[in-house]
């Protein structure tokens, strides 16, 4: 494991103040993936994965205590194992405290999340183009599929 990053701290989301905290950096999450900003969707859509238990999302905090990151994970289950398996689909540490190790950090506690929950592992994909973040998930023992290839199709909302 790394040194902490300055100042580290990492909660798991736990009340309706920590989706306050978190909506922010989600919608920027959004932005930096070229969607146009929604602060009031941000919250609703992380307010509404907390209260159906639908997700877990752990939150960096700096040394001024405040939000400058997260990680957002989804339950998915292997049916060949038989055991749950998480998707690590969101990270995000705001531009100036990147390479501070806060995303590090975050994928580490999602790492140990999915230990304390006896799951296979994690999944992740990113842009093609983020090479930054490719390189960090390497360093983490990530490895990129070989094996298959994966499909998306996405529909219109009704």
């Amino acid at each position: 494991m790394s040194a902490p990053f300055p100042g580290e701290r990492i909660a798991r989301a736990a009340s309706e103040a920590h989706i306050r905290l978190a909506a922010p950096l989600f919608d920027a999450y959004r932005v930096f993936y070229r969607q146009p900003p929604d602060p009031g969707g941000s919250y609703r859509f992380l307010y509404e994965r907390w209260v159906a238990n639908e997700s877990v999302l752990f939150i960096a905090f700096g040394e001024n205590g405040a939000a400058i990151g997260f990680v957002h994970l989804y339950p998915l289950f292997l049916s060949d194992r038989m055991l749950r398996f998480w998707v690590l689909n969101d990270l995000f540490v705001t531009p100036e405290h990147r390479r501070s190790g806060a995303a590090r950090a975050l994928m580490q506690r999602a790492e140990r999340h999915a230990a304390e929950t006896g799951s296979a592992g994690l999944n992740l994909s990113t842009a093609t183009d983020n090479v930054n973040a490719q390189a960090l998930y390497e360093s983490e023992g990530y490895v990129r599929d070989a094996e298959f290839v994966y499909y998306n199709k996405f529909l219109e909302p009704e």
